[in-house]
């Protein structure tokens, strides 16, 4: 796991050096780049920096190049397969001087060139220049699911890349500048959708592509996509087939992702997919797995049915014989949040990026492997969104006239803030909202949080001509289109899968684990365990049942013999953060500064008067708009770290490492 960055006729080797020093985080184990500068004055460098979990050796320094210093490769990730990959490799005749898996991808792609993308099982964003044949040509590519992050910048013949969007922002040519449209997003969704950022010019490499620069040419060209049977596909295993050879791929794939040369953990809340990993990893070594399990204070939990429960998580820890840290934080939110929104680059409101940096910086006193479950609900039906789609089929049954008025009725009840019933009023308020639209448009607006209408409320009218121009949903509708002929279970799986789960749960994943120099694994990412489900897993045994279904079906069935009943039956819940307590306490003088009528005034995108009505409703308990209020803060603290200069205060607080840096020329 690491950082990687480079340039192409952009800068130079300070600006390479400052690209890696600002990534430091990343990579706390070693640190080095490779430039060149060739006859024409063409300029290219690599940087990296390194997080050693296999082979922690000075051998496994990168960028790493071939024998003859013609081919170098700056990598991020893990790939599984590695070992397969290297027996074969070495048969053909290739020599190998480490034991890392940067120097199987480095060799694969001299033997199959771009290819070479298409036989690796893991994580990986990685670059590999070759100067093999005439001009330069950088060949870049990231994993099937987008675990890695790779942003870029081009324009004309200046080209760069890092993991983090901060690395990019060191190149004098880069400038930190909003993108309206993606603020449009935003604001729907709660974070910006792949490919674009939250920065105009900047971009990131679609998962499942790779892309060639040469003589400033960039071509993407994808790869791989999860594919999915069309609607009348005819499944061929029995119901018992498949819940053993789901269990089998998912033990297998567990174990695959346990190689390591360094200390191994895992996440463990009381939810399905996470204890599901931890009972894996329990049955493969003989020694205690180390879990990690992040709870608050009681305090902070009232009406917080989003939050586990911990005491679940500690009894099934007991019974497996692992070695349970609970965690419990009552983190000083006002300090903590700015640091945050700087590592992440862009302003991404989900608050279990703060329970996701929290649970990473405690396990990193103990471990620098984590096992998670992101994937799990994605890959078998486990949102209630997909619930929420068969109600709202029931509820279209139903005379108009009925429906407005259930719809009026609903949109007039107040929140039930700090009340066990939060959750379900506020799923269906927008039930209510949504129900009454075609399958498509119900989905993507139950994903929404602010609508057309409330966007165009909350515009200035000079804003709103520049920022409302597109429709923000415009990726949503073009993978429903690409899996058009699936059922709609899938079609809705898809879509998460290659929007909700790439852009925000493994984008906060990333940022968080890397944060605390610690590497996120996703055993349910799997791409060979994917596929399986994908084709051979029918929607009706994702999700069971209609009017009370039962979501995640088939693998609840194939871990029915292995999880305790508790487990088993769970709530779903997210792992996430009190939102509301922090806003009606912790935040409050925040909130009231960040978003004062000046400040939003300042700015010039919003209305202070609309602002306010947010604040104003969500206090008196008429509505809950903590979300979108958590919305508005992330973004403002966003603009004061990256637009208005603030991220000095925090790049001047990156950790030095031990390694200096060293550069191959």
């Amino acid at each position: 796991m690491c950082g990687i960055n480079g340039l192409v006729n952009c800068g130079d080797g300070e600006t390479l050096a400052r690209m890696t020093h600002v990534q430091a985080h990343r990579g706390p184990d070693d640190s080095g780049s490779w430039e060149r500068t060739f006859p024409d004055g063409s300029y290219i460098g690599l940087g990296s920096r390194r997080l050693a979990i296999l082979d922690l050796s000075p051998l496994g320094h990168m960028p790493m190049c071939n024998e003859d210093r013609t081919v170098w490769i700056t990598y991020n990730g893990e790939v599984y397969n590695f070992a397969e990959l290297r027996r074969e490799l070495e048969s053909k005749g290739h020599r190998f001087s480490s034991h890392t898996d940067t120097e199987v991808i480095l060799r694969l792609y001299q033997e199959e060139g771009p290819d070479c993308v298409k036989r690796l099982n893991g994580m990986f964003a990685f670059a590999i220049c070759d100067l093999r044949y005439g001009s330069p040509t950088l060949f870049m590519a990231r994993d099937h699911f987008g675990i890695k992050p790779f942003y870029y910048y081009h324009q004309g013949k200046r080209f760069a890349f890092a993991s983090e969007i901060k690395a990019l922002l060191q190149v004098a040519e880069v400038k930190a500048e909003l993108d309206p449209e993606s603020l449009h997003q935003y604001l729907t969704f709660l974070w910006v959708p792949d490919p674009k950022t939250m920065f105009r010019h900047i971009l990131k490499l679609p998962a499942g592509h790779y892309a060639t620069l040469r003589d400033g040419q960039l071509q993407l060209t994808q790869y791989w996509d999860l594919t999915l049977p069309s609607a009348s596909h005819a499944y061929p295993r029995s119901h018992g087939e498949l819940m053993e050879e789901v269990r089998d791929r998912f033990r297998r794939s567990v174990e695959a992702q346990m190689v390591s040369d360094v200390p191994i953990g895992a996440f463990l809340s009381a939810g399905l997919d996470s204890s599901s990993i931890v009972a894996m990893m329990a049955r493969a070594t003989r020694q205690p797995v180390r879990t990690y399990t992040i709870t608050f204070p009681r305090k902070y939990r009232v009406g917080e049915t989003t939050l586990d429960d911990p005491e679940v998580a500690t009894r099934l820890a007991r019974q497996l014989g692992c070695e349970n840290q609970r965690i419990v934080v009552a983190p000083d939110v006002t300090d903590l949040l700015p640091r945050l929104v700087w590592h992440m680059d862009e302003p991404t409101a989900d608050p279990a990026i703060i329970t996701a940096y929290l649970v990473c910086r405690e396990a990193r006193k103990q471990a620098t492997v984590l096992l998670s479950g992101v994937g799990g609900d994605e890959l078998f039906a486990g949102y209630r969104k997909y619930v929420a789609h068969y109600w709202a089929q029931a509820y279209s049954h139903l005379p108009l006239g009925i429906r407005g008025l259930a719809e009026g009725a609903m949109a007039a009840l107040p929140s039930l803030r700090g009340t066990p019933l939060k959750g379900r009023m506020r799923l269906g308020k927008k039930m209510a909202r949504s129900a009454s639209l075609d399958p498509i448009d119900r989905f993507i607006a139950n994903c929404t949080y602010l609508d057309h209408r409330q966007k165009h409320d909350l515009y200035t009218s000079e804003f709103a001509t520049t920022a409302s121009g597109s429709d923000p949903a415009i990726q949503h509708r073009a993978a429903f289109d690409r899996v058009g002929d699936a059922d709609f279970l899938h079609q809705m799986l898809y879509l998460d899968t290659k929007i909700f789960m790439a852009s925000l749960n493994l984008t906060y994943n990333d940022k968080m684990s890397m944060a605390s120099s610690v590497e996120v694994r996703v055993p349910f990412l799997d791409r060979q365990f994917a596929e399986f489900v994908a084709w051979n897993v029918p929607p009706y045994l994702k999700l069971k049942g209609s009017l009370r279904p039962t979501t995640k079906y088939i693998f609840r069935q194939a871990m029915a013999d292995i999880l305790p009943r508790e487990v088993l039956h769970q709530p779903k819940a997210g792992f996430a953060a009190p939102v509301d307590y922090w806003l009606a306490h912790d935040l409050k003088e925040m909130v009231d500064d960040l978003l004062s009528a000046p400040q939003v005034r300042n700015r010039g995108m919003f209305r202070p008067e609309a602002v306010q009505c947010l604040i104003d409703e969500h206090r008196s308990g008429r509505q809950d708009w903590s979300m979108q209020l958590w919305q508005l803060v992330t973004l403002e603290l966003w603009m004061q770290v990256f637009l208005d200069g603030k991220a000095e205060r925090f790049e001047s607080q990156l950790p030095q490492v031990a390694a200096a840096q060293a550069t191959a020329r």
